[in-house]
């Protein structure tokens, strides 16, 4: 039988890597893409050689890892890197199949006649799709400092698990989170609905146009805007449950290595992942999810773990009116990670349907997916009787230091009583400050004599993506100084 020869797989690299011979020729299609706000914040991951690293791009399938891989070679060509110097592998050509990382990294050095003296940059695409490559990469790290190297997957569970094993002080992660609602506006070309002004005395104030607008503009990112393509493709933005559904979730739940977390049975994992969705932004307990579906708890456990892992669901835990965290974890919530996968299941929602305000609840929370220091919890007592969406606790000594209740309402404006149990937990935590989301309101609110900002659930979810975009940044003023080589 034959087998593939080693100038085959050359050519083949050749055609995955343009720019060796023409400079400029990335993908026409990707070049042409507007950068999303995470372009900035992982480029200097990728220049920064100290300490020595593979840098593990990982996030939920089509959030578009591949684009921005291509994004950063093409800034790395017009920032003077020798394009020669760059090698990008597509890991799920089936021609490389069966071939070692280190065998494909040696035809590119040969190929390229690469002289170790200056660096060379390799990005594997798809790493997942090879066996024990988080041992092979890590090696690779450690015997080639001439390299840097730049790993990404879709198969987020795949990803994390052995990047946490194996590649502890060799790789550094990088999650790619849905589109947030204030990257969505920017992207869109809409973003002057909405704006963040700077006073002068540094601070910062949201001014945006009518309230109706800006809420329209809310509700198509909810129902079908957290994925790239789904803004710029006619084609998904025409049918994206359609195109959610198969490219999405069924390729996640069916394709992307559930066995790892000893999931067999892969029906019973998407019943219980089409039931939460459904009721996302629900309280749940591993005993009611066990009883309703007739499975063993430690298999829900496993298959919840699996469905965090895949970057679809994020479980936020309980606290006490008192904010302490209970020692047995018997309920939690559990919120979809992005919110237009609940419409792609079953239907888009508009604004007035009685579900609207559990997919506004879960679009507040996928803002807080990406926040890289986030210690969130929901509050809830006296059986129920007092709840408390959404509560931050200090790191430091773990007391609350800011509370949200998210209403899809303007109600609580004139009826103070229905943020009964806002006030509650603030009478309990002086230097807690809170805010209450509405659906167009937006005043101070003066609650059991202490004030609550009320603000449209559409100008508090682009503000937090736009914050923790900043935070961000910031946090990379020491890595985008560190020394680069072309």
């Amino acid at each position: 039988m034959k087998t593939v020869s080693d100038r085959e797989v050359v050519e083949r690299m050749r055609l995955e890597n343009p720019w060796w011979e023409s400079p400029h020729q990335i993908d026409g299609i990707r070049r042409r893409l507007p950068r999303r706000e995470y372009f900035d914040l992982f480029f200097p991951y990728v220049t920064t050689t100290d300490p020595r690293r593979a840098l593990i791009l990982m996030g939920p399938r089509r959030v578009g890892k591949t684009v921005i891989l291509h994004q950063s070679i093409q800034k790395l060509i017009d920032e003077g890197t020798n394009p020669t110097s760059i090698c990008y592998l597509d890991l799920q050509t089936p021609l490389y199949s069966g071939i070692s990382l280190e065998r494909l990294l040696h035809l590119a050095q040969d190929a390229l006649g690469h002289d170790k003296r200056r660096l060379l940059y390799v990005f594997f695409d798809e790493v997942q799709y090879f066996p024990e490559w988080e041992v092979h990469l890590k090696n690779l790290v450690d015997l080639n400092a001439d390299v840097k190297f730049v790993a990404s997957g879709s198969a987020a569970a795949a990803l994390r698990l052995k990047s946490n094993e194996s590649g502890a002080g060799r790789f550094t992660d990088f999650l790619l989170p849905p589109v947030t609602f204030y990257e969505y506006l920017k992207l869109l070309g809409k973003d002057e609905a909405i704006t963040v002004q700077h006073d002068s005395d540094s601070r910062s104030t949201i001014v945006w146009r009518a309230t109706d607008e800006l809420n329209r503009h809310f509700f198509d990112y909810l129902n079908a805007g957290g994925y790239p393509e789904a803004i710029f493709s006619e084609t998904v933005r025409s049918d994206p449950g359609r195109y959610i559904r198969s490219d999405i979730v069924e390729k996640v739940l069916m394709k992307d290595l559930p066995s790892l977390y000893g999931i067999h049975d892969i029906q019973e994992l998407n019943s219980l992942f089409t039931m939460l969705a459904y009721n996302t932004g629900s309280e749940v307990s591993l005993d009611a999810l066990s009883k309703n579906a007739g499975v063993a708890k430690n298999t829900i456990k496993r298959y919840m773990e699996y469905l965090e892992s895949a970057f679809l669901i994020m479980l936020v835990h309980r606290i006490d009116r008192s904010a302490k965290r209970f020692k047995r974890v018997n309920y939690f919530k559990v919120y979809l990670t992005n919110p237009c996968i609940r419409s792609a299941l079953f239907a888009p929602l508009g604004p007035d349907d009685e579900a609207a305000g559990s997919l506004v609840e879960t679009g507040v929370f996928a803002q807080w997916f990406h926040s890289a220091h986030r210690q969130l919890y929901y509050a809830r007592w006296d059986s129920g009787a007092g709840e408390v969406d959404l509560v931050q606790l200090s790191q430091e000594n773990l007391k609350p230091q800011w509370a949200v209740e998210v209403k899809w309402s303007d109600a609580h404006v004139t009826d103070m009583a229905k943020l009964k149990s806002l006030g509650k937990f603030l009478g309990a935590h002086p230097e807690c400050t809170a805010t209450a989301t509405t659906r167009t309101a937006n005043s101070v609110l003066d609650l059991e004599q202490r004030q609550v900002q009320l603000i449209p659930s559409a100008v508090y979810c682009y503000y937090v993506g736009w914050n923790i975009i900043g935070m961000k940044r910031d946090s990379l003023i020491g890595v985008s100084l560190l020394s680069k080589e072309h």
